[in-house]
């Protein structure tokens, strides 16, 4: 193996746009390449260092998709179980349609939201944490806004289309972590703290920002094109309020933490700590895609190309779409431009930090994938 070419690759990157990037590599619980580049602070001139803290948004929500398959192997849920028989509001759901007048009418779902649908992102939610509900419930709740109040808010939006038609980028995975919380018994970053982070001794790893983790937190960036790369402070607007536990977006963790995470399910579950977190039969179903022909046209992005979805993840389906990376290599991203390769015939696991929203993630993260491949055979 010789990963010449992939640190060439990040260096350049660093050079050209992206003030800082971390990336690792396991094989069999083992790094094989580490590589940090660039700054964790480009105006104070502070250089990454390897220790760095970020905000993980949507990579969290493979945790929280791993935390509810640790319950969905207790028997405590069926993939077919409707939601509302856990968080009641969601009964009786509305869809909202467009009638050929072009006014909006509501109309009742089809069928219930089931667990199924959240894990596979078809259950016809939206990513609107504007709405009016969501706002209320924060301001009523002065500024807290505890998981099971925003659970009831998200719940008053109208659906965009019945469960299971379509795929769509929504607040599923944060249902999911309040579902967890429900039916554990106990809050959902306490779950995660003791199914992940504890065994799996992920250490700098938290839903909710420490002082700590503050202290080591780099530079958050926001691309903004022609006028330049620019510092945008600390701060993770998906997480609601101090109770909110974002299954979709709330984690802060570093990369020596989330590589723990990503190698324990490219060794079929088990962690290197010897701990078993999910079976490897999970993890298969996990990786395998869920979505049919038609929620397929729906999942266009262009760095997914050649990907379905699982539950969860991408999921590598197509290589003549111009991947490197073997059918059944799955992971996920970040908004601030994380990235996840798990490949468990290779037992190979990656994971790539940086701290830059608009990320360029289309161009950076499949030539990460292929660049990876082509190292690891020469």
């Amino acid at each position: 193996m010789d990963f010449s070419n992939l640190r060439a690759f990040l260096n350049d990157i660093v050079e050209d746009v992206i003030p800082g990037v971390d990336l690792a590599v396991y094989i069999r619980h083992k790094p094989v390449f580490r590589h940090a580049a660039g700054f964790s602070d480009k105006e104070k001139g502070i250089r990454m260092k390897g220790d760095e803290t970020y905000f993980g948004y949507s990579v969290t929500k493979l945790l929280t998709c791993v935390c509810a398959l640790t319950l969905f192997e207790k028997g405590a849920f069926l993939m077919s179980d409707p939601i509302h028989e856990y968080l009641p509001e969601f009964k009786d759901m509305q869809v909202a349609e467009i009638d050929p007048a072009g006014s909006v009418r509501m109309r009742p779902a089809k069928r219930d939201i089931t667990f199924r649908d959240l894990f596979t992102m078809t259950a016809g939610l939206d990513y609107n944490l504007g709405a009016k509900d969501i706002v209320e419930t924060v301001q009523k709740t002065n500024g807290e806004a505890p998981t099971r109040e925003i659970m009831r808010a998200i719940a008053k939006a109208p659906l965009s289309f019945d469960p299971g038609e379509h795929w769509q980028y929504s607040l599923c995975h944060d249902v999911l972590g309040g579902l967890i919380e429900v039916i554990s018994g106990i809050r959902f970053e306490t779950y995660m703290k003791k199914t992940l982070f504890e065994p799996l001794e992920m250490k700098s790893s938290a839903m909710h920002l420490t002082d700590a983790l503050k202290a080591r937190l780099a530079m958050q960036y926001q691309n903004d094109g022609d006028k330049g790369v620019n510092p945008i402070g600390t701060q993770n607007h998906f997480v609601l309020g101090n109770k909110y536990d974002s299954g979709g977006a709330g984690l802060i963790t570093s990369v020596e933490d989330y590589i723990r995470f990503a190698d324990m399910l490219a060794m079929g579950g088990v962690g290197a700590t010897g701990e078993r977190i999910l079976s490897k039969a999970t993890v298969d179903l996990m990786r395998t895609n869920h979505l049919g022909d038609t929620q397929m046209k729906d999942f266009n992005w262009i760095q997914m190309t050649g990907y379905g979805y699982g539950l969860g993840v991408r999921t590598m389906v197509d290589r003549s779409r111009g991947s490197l990376s073997p059918v059944g290599e799955f992971g996920w991203g970040g908004a601030a431009g994380a990235y996840i390769l798990i490949d468990p015939e290779r037992e190979m696991s990656v994971y790539f930090a940086e701290h830059m929203r608009n990320s360029l993630e289309p161009f950076v993260h499949p030539r990460i994938r292929n660049i990876l491949y082509a190292c690891l055979e020469s």
